[in-house]
């Protein structure tokens, strides 16, 4: 069996305070992501615009990971999204809505205490190369 191919791009956040965990890991055809958060990787400064805004670059920064690793968010078969907040859940869900495409990932949706960063909006997902 093949060892996991380590994924990194400039184009997406690196790990917060350098904690010990890469952007995704390649394993066969599938594409493990990392949680990412609204962080813009060229200011390192959080989206601002509340949940909407920050949802938007999460789910750039997702994008800009799966390139890296050979796939897109087409290809995205399942999301985690963690939020501090579920009374933001609309708002995320209809940024989510506009940018994810038919056939939609199967997903979870959970409230947490909080997130690093100050984040309001975490995702992460499993995705297809092929």
């Amino acid at each position: 069996m093949t060892d996991p191919v380590v994924v990194r791009t400039d184009a997406a956040p690196a790990p917060v305070g350098g904690a010990p965990y890469n952007q995704a890991l390649v394993f066969g055809e599938l594409v493990f992501c990392s949680g990412q958060t609204g962080l813009d990787p060229v200011t390192s400064a959080m989206a601002q615009g509340g949940v909407e805004a920050e949802t938007r670059q999460v789910i750039a920064n997702l994008a800009a990971v799966l390139e890296a690793a050979g796939s897109g968010l087409d290809r995205v078969l399942k999301t985690t999204v963690f939020l501090t907040d579920m009374g933001d859940f609309a708002a995320m869900n209809a940024i989510y809505a506009e940018l994810f495409r038919d056939p939609l990932p199967a997903r979870s949706t959970v409230q947490v205490a909080a997130l690093p960063v100050g984040a309001v909006v975490e995702i992460e997902c499993i995705a297809r190369r092929s």
